[in-house]
């Protein structure tokens, strides 16, 4: 979901006068037509360190150590605590920090031979901000900083007092040079207590009408309630859905066989420990990972889409990615959790429903089901609203700021 952005930038970028170059590690698969690319070698630290101390570098330690990973997974045992500390040493400030060797050579062949006007680093990872920061010492070429999720201010990140510390002292000493800082979320006032001389801007993330044909799909037969992405060892936790799904069936205001909730890009054990714990084996299908192509036509052929939210009070300014694009699908949405900005953009785009307790999660899904059972489908009723997070208008808003620092 992550490199969706920065390619779709860099895809429309040419309708506004600028010629991208997109700078990464070497990836398996097909490179995209039409958007010049320089790969790069990268060495995997971690990967490294395993292999050196005698371990599988393809498993996670957790694994190979036998050490059990359950839901919030918290670090709660030594062998834990240990891991987790030793891996924020090797891989600090991130795991890609062995990318950065090679692109400062790479980036460096191409600046001495060509002109180029600006500069645009994306994170996550973070060592994309220090390979830039770099370069604009060295080049002084001038430089926006985007940030998908922020970077020691980020509540998803959990790290070692000491370790967070010295990033913090990082992240200020990296981007002091940065031209202009970009949130992907409506952050604006938390990067700014960190960054306070700086110019920070909101520039969202979209969905691409060309992933989206309009070609009609055929809808689920059942009541098909679908969540692609992943979970991240629960802190997007289905258990309200389950229960309320639950406890409709028992109340028979829904009928079991005709209804289906699937998880596409997620396989954690603790999932199907919380269908079990609610009945909903049959109704509950957990798939792994699936192509891009697939995972969206999932999306369209779905009667509702899915959209959980962690319980902590700084999710409420994060915008989740998958938010956009389900606005492609044109499928309606229910968001589970905490509030704040997602409930904002539902209730303007009127694309689907906020339900922030169990009580409105019920009603939500009896609403949804009946209209079901009534016509066969559920009515997608999302406006024009929507339509300015397609990419195209987010690259022309970010080729305005490009404009003004060259």
């Amino acid at each position: 979901m992550g490199a969706q952005r920065p390619y779709k930038l860099a895809k429309y970028f040419p309708l506004f006068g600028w010629e991208p170059v997109v700078l990464v590690a070497k990836l398996p698969g097909k490179s995209p037509d039409g958007i010049r690319i320089i790969e790069t070698d990268y060495r995997d630290i971690v990967s490294s360190v395993k292999s050196k101390f005698g371990f599988n570098s393809h498993k996670g330690l957790h694994e190979q150590l036998k050490i059990q990973e359950s839901k919030n997974f918290d670090y709660s045992t030594w062998k834990s605590k240990m891991i987790k500390f030793v891996r924020e040493v090797i891989a600090f400030p991130d795991n890609f920090i062995g990318w950065y060797n090679y692109a400062i050579d790479s980036a460096s062949d191409l600046l001495v031979r060509e002109k180029v006007d600006a500069m645009i680093s994306t994170s996550y990872p973070v060592t994309a901000h220090l390979i830039a920061s770099k370069l604009k010492k060295k080049y002084r070429i001038p430089w926006i900083a985007d940030f998908r999720d922020l970077w020691t201010q980020n509540h998803y990140v959990n790290k070692y007092k000491l370790i967070k510390y010295i990033e913090r002292r990082l992240e200020l000493k990296t981007l002091s040079d940065a031209d202009v800082l970009v949130t992907a979320h409506p952050l604006v006032n938390v990067l700014q207590r960190l960054h306070k001389s700086k110019k920070i801007l909101c520039i969202t993330n979209g969905y691409d009408v060309d992933d989206f044909p309009e070609i009609q799909v055929k809808l689920t037969d059942k009541f098909t309630i679908t969540y692609t992405g992943k979970l991240y060892n629960g802190k997007r936790d289905p258990s309200m859905l389950f229960k309320a799904v639950e406890e409709l069936i028992n109340e028979k205001k829904i009928k079991k066989e005709l209804t289906e909730i699937r998880f596409f890009g997620c396989n954690e054990k603790w999932l199907i420990d919380e269908i079990k714990k609610y009945n909903l084996e049959g109704v509950v299908t957990v798939n792994g990972i699936i192509p891009r192509e697939e995972a969206l036509k999932k999306q369209r052929e779905s009667q509702i889409l899915l959209i959980l939210r962690w319980d902590n009070k700084n999710e409420e300014g994060i915008f989740p990615g998958k938010v956009f694009e389900y606005f492609g699908a044109k499928r309606p949405i229910i968001a589970v959790g905490s509030g704040g900005v997602i409930k904002d953009i539902l209730e303007k785009t009127n694309a689907g429903k906020f339900a922030e307790n169990e009580f409105a999660l019920k009603n939500i899904l009896f609403e949804y089901y009946r209209e079901f059972i009534e016509t066969g489908k559920v009515k997608y009723r999302g406006n024009i609203n929507t339509e300015k997070y397609k990419y195209d208008s987010i690259t022309r808003k970010y080729s305005e700021v490009l404009n003004e620092l060259v």
